[in-house]
């Protein structure tokens, strides 16, 4: 599929999907988040695809926000329809997916941007990052999950300091507080997330699915993870990756998991 405001490709199992408006600073508009939600799809539908790793294209910005043309008129009811339509088909759509995103957070991730971020399953950063959640300088509130995501990463002490400041924080900042998990050169950063990839990649993808699901159950209102958790791990018996992952290890051998 052809995309105007994206680049997606599959290599080696690894989908990479590009935020590819540098004009722009890759700012998400309704546009982008579309064809964004429509790769993110379509990668995960697709049984030869193990990771995905999405970027910014250049070397300034990962997403330096959303586009703020698009709704500096917008009232109460658009304004609440924009954030519930960009969470229901980007930011929740991709926390949830069952194939493993790894976010490689290149220059500014800031508003919708670091919130795509978080809600990838987790982040690599270069060396030149800048996140933050600058909303309240706008007078408004970040509205892609950030004032969500943001606590479950780095506690409600550093988030609240972070989105009432409106401020940025740098990639080591980022990587004490538990917002990102590696930083590295900018040069490093793909190899880098290709590397972890390739970690994933060795073990069994209908395991890790039921391992995001899980996780994810215990920060849902209403859910109780741990009875989640039960579900998927008994799931995972009545599965060939199970069968193969436990031959293997009686076997002595490396597991080869079909996927299934």
């Amino acid at each position: 599929m052809t995309y105007e405001n994206i680049l997606s490709k599959t290599e080696n199992s690894i989908n990479y999907i590009t935020i590819n408006r540098p004009n722009k600073l890759n700012a998400l508009n309704k546009a982008t988040i579309q064809e964004l939600h429509e790769a993110f799809k379509a990668a995960d539908s697709d049984k030869a695809v193990k990771v995905i790793i999405v970027t910014g294209s250049g070397e300034k910005a990962f997403v330096a926000g959303a586009d703020i043309s698009e709704f500096a008129d917008f009232d109460v009811e658009n304004g609440g329809k924009l954030a519930a339509k960009g969470q229901e088909l980007l930011f929740d759509f991709v926390e949830n997916l069952g194939t493993p995103v790894i976010a490689a957070v290149n220059g500014f991730a800031l508003g919708g941007g670091l919130e795509l971020a978080m809600a990838c399953h987790f982040r690599v950063a270069s060396d030149n990052a800048r996140m933050g959640l600058p909303e309240v300088s706008l007078g408004v509130i970040p509205g892609y999950g950030g004032t969500q995501r943001l606590p479950q990463l780095v506690g409600k002490g550093r988030a609240m300091e972070m989105v009432m400041t409106a401020g940025m924080i740098d990639a080591q900042t980022a990587h004490g507080y538990g917002l990102v998990n590696h930083v590295t050169s900018q040069e490093e950063m793909i190899p880098l997330a290709e590397k972890i990839a390739g970690k994933i990649m060795r073990n069994s993808s209908v395991a890790i699915k039921g391992a995001i699901k899980a996780v994810n159950a215990n920060y849902q209102d209403g859910i109780n993870g741990f009875d989640v958790e039960i579900s998927e791990f008994g799931n995972c018996f009545g599965t060939a990756d199970f069968k193969e992952g436990t031959t293997a290890f009686l076997e002595k051998r490396q597991a080869d998991f079909p996927g299934e």
